[in-house]
């Protein structure tokens, strides 16, 4: 097998992300052969070389694993948690894979997540140039008006960088209504930030799809294996998005 960059090694043996391998690599807390790695160039073979994080040896995963989760509120969409919460590895019963998340859902939001050992779907979903789109049910503290809605569906500024075109609409009327909002990123606090933006504090934050997966009759905490067609079709999607041809059969 050819060497690839450590980081992707990581990433495909279901370890974590492949921008968090990165961050595991600089905190010197990677062993190859015995060596410690602190440099994100460095090339190894998975079959050959002797690679440990945190003095574990890994290899490749006997298969690849695909996993939806209905996330509850409160939970923290990381592998570990410094502050000892509850993980959404903590709501894989029976899952014998190591898993990890792909992308991220504020601790105060509940809804869909995906999980995988598979590096390779992971950046492909997560890839900023993919553009899959998630949709999200919004409980906010009061309604926006015309030139608002207009206004948040062409984007506002956010660090410095104007949001990228949403999909927002009305589905409950009310003090307190419902939105529906449709992103093609995903930005931290992205959607809380942008109505406080406008004034509004969001109350409930619900995920309910990721590109073509959606929640379906999954309860809070509950989770299922994806069908292979169903990650074919993520993978099509990310690639279509990305301009690229798929380089996954699944």
């Amino acid at each position: 097998m050819p060497e690839e960059r450590l980081q992707k090694i990581l990433s495909g043996a279901g370890v974590t992300s492949r921008r968090k391998a990165e961050q595991l690599i600089l905190e010197g807390r990677v062993a190859v052969n015995g060596k410690v790695i602190t440099e994100l160039g460095t090339k190894a073979d998975i079959e050959r070389d002797h690679i440990k994080v945190d003095g574990k040896l890994i290899r490749q995963p006997a298969r690849h694993v695909y996993i939806a989760l209905y996330k509850p509120d409160c939970v923290v969409s990381t592998a570990s948690d410094p502050q000892m919460r509850t993980t959404v590895l903590d709501l894989l019963h029976g899952v014998k894979e190591r898993v990890y998340p792909v992308g991220r859902l504020d601790y105060h939001s509940d809804g869909l997540i995906l999980l995988t050992n598979d590096g390779e779907f992971a950046n492909a979903i997560t890839a900023a140039k993919s553009h899959i789109q998630k949709t999200y049910l919004v409980k906010v503290n009061g309604a926006l008006g015309t030139d608002d809605e207009e206004r948040f569906r062409t984007g506002v500024p956010l660090s410095g960088r104007r949001t990228a075109p949403a999909s927002i609409r009305m589905i409950r009327k009310g003090d307190n209504p419902w939105y529906e909002v449709k992103l093609i990123e995903g930005r931290n606090q992205q959607i809380r930030i942008m109505f406080k933006h406008f004034g509004h504090l969001v109350e409930k934050l619900r995920r309910i799809r990721i590109g073509s997966v959606d929640l379906g009759s999954l309860k809070t905490g509950e989770f299922r294996y994806l069908e292979p067609e169903e990650v074919g079709k993520l993978m099509k999607m990310a690639a279509r998005d990305a301009g690229r041809k798929p380089t996954k059969n699944v």
